[in-house]
């Protein structure tokens, strides 16, 4: 989907247990898989033959079904500031199906017991630490106004966090209810439990602006604006 991924393993003898390699490599493929099916990037991919309208509902593959009926939850928890429908060429799911995905793939790694894991893809990081006294994952926001600075540093233990901004692609988050690109923020990162809605809320806060913090925990319990970074 035109972005990078890295996963990370914590725990006891990762180079030497023998389910380490099929679990990543599981990972890897289901990930390719929802590229294979999501990306933008590929013509031959599902959601631009429904971008063309050349794929019918009974042709979709149940991963895209499923995809798109998350949308239209998040539509309507999000005021319509999360709307893949209104998107400049037609449906992109694209601020939703990362984190969807990213969440997904690990659950390959359940069979490795006593491991920590810390996957991103794109930015968008899902993490999960075993035992209360394990340290958490450091996370470093990047400040879109100086790439070799962070604009924040967070720690994750288990759960998911998300960025929206404009640095790296440039204006591409579009205001479903203006048509207009926003311009009140330059980054916002929310974290909460589930990196699904991390990434759903990251993309409909930047698009709506304003009071963003509090936006999101009114229609998010349990999700919080965890870095902000505002338009001059």
């Amino acid at each position: 989907m035109g972005t990078q991924v890295s996963l990370h393993l914590r725990g006891p003898r990762v180079d030497t247990d023998p389910a380490v390699e099929p679990a990543v490599a599981a990972v890897f493929g289901h990930l390719r898989t929802a590229d294979e099916l999501f990306s933008t990037y590929r013509p031959d991919s599902q959601i631009s033959a429904i971008r063309r309208r050349e794929l019918p509902r009974e042709r979709w593959h149940p991963w895209v079904t499923e995809v798109v009926a998350w949308c239209e939850e998040a539509r309507d928890r999000t005021d319509g500031y999360f709307d893949p429908w209104q998107l400049p060429g037609g449906f992109d799911p694209s601020g939703l199906v990362k984190g969807w995905a990213a969440e997904n793939a690990t659950a390959h790694l359940t069979r490795l017991r006593g491991f920590d894991h810390y996957l991103n893809v794109g930015g968008d990081i899902t993490a999960e630490v075993h035992g209360s006294r394990a340290p958490a994952w450091r996370v470093g926001v990047e400040d879109p106004a100086d790439p070799s600075a962070f604009l924040a540093i967070l720690e994750l233990h288990t759960g998911g966090l998300a960025t929206s901004g404009s640095a790296a692609r440039g204006p591409h988050i579009v205001d479903p209810h203006t048509g207009t690109y926003p311009r009140d923020l330059h980054a916002v990162t929310v974290t909460g439990p589930a990196l699904l809605w991390a990434d759903v809320f990251a993309t409909a806060t930047f698009a709506r602006g304003g009071d963003v913090a509090r936006w999101v925990t009114a229609r998010a319990p349990g999700y919080e604006v965890a870095a902000l970074a505002r338009a001059p």
